[in-house]
């Protein structure tokens, strides 16, 4: 058994030499297999740095190609065996750890890249021989009467020996001679060749300018020219050539006869359209893949004045849980049937479906009409989708969420379509999913706000973009200043100063939240610190304590309890200048786990307090097992209080939390204080701080000072 080769050189040296095997039978060198395999190395190199290239460069395949051309390799066989050879072997022997499926999708543009440098070297190649022929037979023609036996010998050797088709024609198209290659090329005898006309061999893929090209010349306007042209056998087949014509004219220079130079490219052209097919087709599905649909939107969009589009854009509900349950294989036929039921959805004309990749797809409408036709058209995908799919013997349900975006062609680049439509798919699956949605400019808007934001929030802390502005937390009693919550803000470059509601979302669902959590924090405790060493020579009510929120992902955080003792440590102060507030909503149902590490900062001394409380379904028995110290009513309870007298109701509800919790040794603090009637009833209720714009708005620490410094000496 022989051992695989180990380092790149050797498998590299490998691939060069299962391609030299494979392509040596069918050249035409006078080299020996193992030298030719040496001239096959550098470009079996070149294969491999461009599939692992960053950047794929097309340019090594053609060049490759042509270099097989230089190398005698011109047989279309040789093109065929080397195409097979990259195919099978260039990912597996040069792949390295890469991304198989991306590496595949490089090699298939590598052999695409490939047989056009081929293509193009035959052909020049080629072109060259025509001419040279065509140069001797109008020497030929020149010099009859000074060597007309030998010129027409070597005329003659050239004529039939030839491996391209040649004929020789007067100028009102009937044939007079034809070599053997031609003859071979249709399919006929020489007698049924002569029997025909040049102008009967029309075909309806005639390039225009065919047969203007042809008039000039046989008027003599023209001396030669070159197109690429096909031709019906006489069996029904199709045979494509790159044709080459020139006027023969005599000694006195007058037109005489054409010469035709046929060159058979009909297996090529085979090649580069299943080439082409599998470069815009999807190899599982056979729907366009995305290359293919962004040619074809990037068309629809370029339409004429009073034309429009409708695209849907869809992405299965749930397909993960399929294929981590019943294995990629499974979720491979799963999408099959998914796109068969797609593809029978798309039956008008400018009607497309197409996979874009993974367990999206996308359907295009084009047309005058297509504000009604989309809507039809996501109706008909949902539809499609509602009867369960077999897949081993299981029904399965598929459900899809679908954006719609329709508009006029000429507005937007296809780049902003599929953004725009990706975007509403996503508040389509947002909002339950099994439903489609349309496009909404602000909705969009804000979605790219929000991704712009979400990108820049890492760099932003980085760049000490966050500030911290602090609202006063004041004794009911006797109206003093006893601490400040602390309130985190962002001043963009772009947006200006955003309050958190526009960003701890953001920072929550990239796990930013922690440092940025922490870097609060400690700010804050600085803060406290600078307070206390202020007030220390004022006869003050008490020290002053910071408020600050932790969001639910730091409770999680297994380095909460360490990261604020670091804190506390570093700054020198003690734990009771610390208050953390968490939401009701997150300690609804919270267990032991989640309650340990705010029982180990409560029992240092840290005062937990719980924001909002009142706006979840909270178990009031259960305050009993939370280590909380302060209630902090929500302020909807003070919404009533505005106006007197106050609504009974909330007055009655206040009353009772504020007796519940005083019963259990908790503070109460009240959020949203505005007016001073919402202070005076929450006094008489028995609350004991609060917090709102009746005091002051949030604002810098020195404005806190001030109002500490005023409430002691005043």
């Amino acid at each position: 058994m022989i051992a695989e080769p180990d380092g790149p050189e050797d498998r590299l040296r490998r691939f060069a030499t299962i391609w030299s095997r494979a392509v040596f039978p069918v050249t035409s060198t006078s080299s020996t297999r193992p030298e030719f395999e040496e001239q096959l190395l550098p470009l079996a190199r070149r294969l491999s740095e461009a599939l692992l290239a960053r950047a794929f460069d097309a340019d090594a395949g053609r060049a490759v190609g042509a270099a097989l051309v230089d190398a005698h390799c011109t047989d279309p066989e040789a093109l065929s065996r080397s195409l097979d050879c990259v195919d099978a072997y260039l990912v597996l022997y040069c792949g390295g750890d890469g991304d198989q499926e991306d590496l595949r999708a490089r090699s298939a543009r590598l052999q695409h890249a490939m047989a056009a440098g081929f293509a193009q070297a035959l052909r020049e190649r080629t072109l060259a021989e025509q001419e040279a022929i065509a140069q001797a037979a109008l020497k030929a023609q020149g010099v009859v009467a000074q060597a007309l036996h030998a010129t027409e010998a070597r005329f003659r050797a050239v004529f039939e020996g030839a491996a391209i088709g040649i004929g020789m024609a007067d100028l009102e198209g009937n044939i007079l001679q034809v070599n053997g290659a031609l003859l071979r090329m249709f399919g006929v005898s020489e007698q049924t060749m002569r029997s025909r006309n040049v102008m009967e061999w029309t075909h309806p893929d005639d390039a225009p300018q065919t047969w203007r090209l042809y008039d000039e010349l046989v008027r003599g306007e023209r001396e030669h020219y070159h197109v690429e042209k096909a031709f019906y056998r006489p069996d029904g087949t199709v045979l494509w050539t790159n044709l080459t014509v020139s006027l023969l004219r005599d000694a006195d220079g007058s037109p005489q006869y054409q010469l035709a130079l046929m060159e058979d490219t009909t297996e090529r052209r085979l090649l580069n359209l299943r080439l082409r097919y599998e470069a815009t087709h999807d190899a599982l599905t056979g729907l366009p893949n995305r290359t293919f649909f962004f040619e074809r939107l990037e068309k629809a969009l370029g339409a004429g004045k009073g034309q429009r589009f409708g695209l849907c854009y869809l992405d299965l509900d749930g397909f993960k849980t399929i294929n981590d349950s019943l294995g990629h294989a499974a979720g491979d036929r799963l999408l099959v049937e998914v796109a068969d039921r797609l593809q029978s959805c798309v039956t008008a004309p400018g009607e497309m479906v197409a996979r874009l990749g993974g367990d999206e797809f996308v359907a295009l409408t084009t047309g005058p009409d297509t504000q009604r036709e989309v809507d039809e058209l996501a109706a008909r995908i949902m539809n499609a989708l509602l009867a369960p799919i077999s897949v081993d013997g299981r029904e399965l349900t598929v459900r899809g969420s679908i954006g719609i975006v329709e508009g006029p062609a000429g507005e937007r680049s296809p780049a902003e379509v599929l953004r725009s439509a990706d975007i509403t798919m996503y508040r389509a699956k947002s909002a339950g999913g099994n439903r489609f949605e349309l496009a909404d400019p602000e909705a969009d808007a804000r979605a790219i706000t929000r991704h712009g934001l979400t990108t820049a929030l890492p760099t932003a802390l980085e760049r000490g973009e966050f500030f911290i502005e602090y609202q006063p937390l004041v004794h009911l009693g006797d109206g003093s200043v006893r601490g400040a919550e602390a309130l985190v803000r962002w001043l963009h470059p772009q947006h200006g100063v955003l309050g958190p509601d526009r960003f701890i979302p953001l920072a929550e669902h990239t796990g930013l939240i922690v440092p940025l959590g922490r870097w609060v924090l400690e700010q804050s405790v600085r803060q406290a610190r600078e307070w206390r060493e202020l007030h220390g020579g004022v006869e003050a009510v008490g020290p002053l304590r910071i408020n600050v929120n932790l969001s639910p992902c730091q409770l999680t955080h297994p380095g909460l309890v360490q990261d604020t003792v670091d804190i506390l440590e570093r700054t020198g102060i003690e734990p009771d200048a610390l208050c953390l507030e968490v939401t009701e909503s997150a300690l609804i149902g919270a267990d032991d786990d989640l309650l340990k590490p705010l029982r180990r900062l409560a029992e240092m001394g840290v005062d937990i307090a719980l924001d909002d409380f009142g706006t979840g379904y909270s178990n009031l028995a259960n305050l009993r097992r939370l280590p909380v110290s302060i209630l902090k009513l929500d302020r909807s309870f003070t919404q009533g209080m505005q106006q007197f007298p106050a609504d009974p109701v909330d007055l009655k509800i206040v009353e009772g939390i504020v007796s519940l919790a005083h019963s259990l040794d908790l503070a109460v603090t009240v959020e949203g204080v505005e007016t001073g009637a919402q202070a005076e009833q929450l006094r008489i209720l028995g609350c004991d701080t609060a917090q709102g714009w009746y005091y002051a708005r949030p604002g810098p620490p020195e404005r806190l000072h001030e109002l500490a410094l005023a409430d002691a000496t005043g």
